[in-house]
């Protein structure tokens, strides 16, 4: 079965990308078909309606991955901060060039 999962363990890897995808917010699509019987007895399809819902960014879910980063950000220098900054919009265009790629 498409979708579901054997009763495992979910790594640390799995859980960081999916809290990860959760903070930065996605798109959902969503499929909905009827079917109609027909005279015959065969059953066929009706319509089919396929729609695109954007799930937005979760603010408590990037600050568990901000409160779990092991450097303090409050501690950090401006040279280090404006660095961090960098390396976090990076990331972000990373992952939207892959998200964009995907659809």
């Amino acid at each position: 079965m498409k979708g579901k999962r054997k009763k495992s363990a979910v790594t640390d890897k799995e859980l960081k990308q999916a809290l990860i995808k959760k903070a930065l917010g996605y798109d959902v699509t969503e499929v909905v078909e009827e079917y109609l019987s027909g005279d015959d007895g065969d059953v066929k399809l009706a319509k089919k309606k396929v729609s695109v819902k954007s799930v937005p960014p979760d603010m408590t879910a990037l600050k568990i991955l901000m409160d779990g980063q092991e450097c303090n950000v409050s501690e950090m220098s401006d040279d280090e901060l404006i660095k961090e900054k960098k390396r976090l919009l990076n990331l972000l265009d990373e992952l939207n060039s892959d998200k964009e790629m995907k659809n």
